[in-house]
């Protein structure tokens, strides 16, 4: 699960909210929504959190004021912004009262359809200062590549499969993503999961917001 502190001035990292989110995949890997709950620290009460999903990625001046965080500092917050304990995460899921959906749409076939290669994007969204970037570089193992539209890319081999990944930004303080390409081999396809959500939680312990994860082919 993801936590994010809303604090009520950018630069603030007083909470005035916690949010609490989970990424819906489908059997590929690909979001299909996001499940989530809200603490409304007014009422003292949990609820639906899809209008505020939506807008801490849409609005820049709301995620200001938002703070990706782990479950330990969320459930410090809690404390502070008035709840006992915060519940384990199968006791959160039972909070989720709607879910965001996402866009999802068939991969194109860009290859031969012999081709077990997949191309996928995290998009993010947010800004990353001098630090964030050093260390999502750091992270993901990334080198440069003489590309000034990519910061970075690495490859890999695990679980009998074959991944290659770069980072990129999109626009100027606009989006950043990662794309990855999975040469699928005899192994697992659990892999192909496991590196895809490494990457995304690398990228939003930066301070970034994960938006969706899209296939290509």
């Amino acid at each position: 699960m993801d936590y994010y502190l809303i604090s009520a001035t950018a630069g603030d990292r007083s909470p005035a909210g916690l949010l609490v989110e989970e990424f819906v995949l489908c059997d590929d890997y690909t979001a299909a929504g996001i499940d989530g709950t809200e603490w409304v620290t007014e009422i003292g009460a949990w609820s639906a959190s899809a209008d505020l999903s939506r807008a801490i990625r849409a609005d820049i001046d709301l995620r200001s004021r938002v703070t990706p965080v782990s479950r330990p500092e969320a459930s410090r917050a809690f404390r502070m912004l008035g709840g006992d304990v915060l519940p384990e995460e199968a006791g959160l899921r039972t909070l989720f009262q709607e879910r965001r959906a996402l866009p999802t749409t068939s991969p194109l076939n860009l290859g031969n359809g012999s081709s077990k290669a997949r191309r996928y994007r995290i998009l993010f969204a947010g800004e990353l200062g001098e630090t964030g970037l050093a260390n999502a570089r750091t992270a993901l193992r990334l080198e440069p590549t003489g590309d000034p539209r990519v910061v970075g890319a690495a490859s890999a081999n695990s679980g009998g499969h074959g991944f290659t990944w770069e980072l990129r930004r999109i626009g100027a303080g606009i989006a950043w993503c990662v794309d990855v390409t999975a040469r699928l081999g005899s192994g697992p396809v659990t892999t192909l999961g496991a590196l895809l959500h490494h990457h995304r939680q690398a990228v939003r312990e930066q301070g970034l917001i994960p938006v969706t994860v899209e296939r290509f082919a």
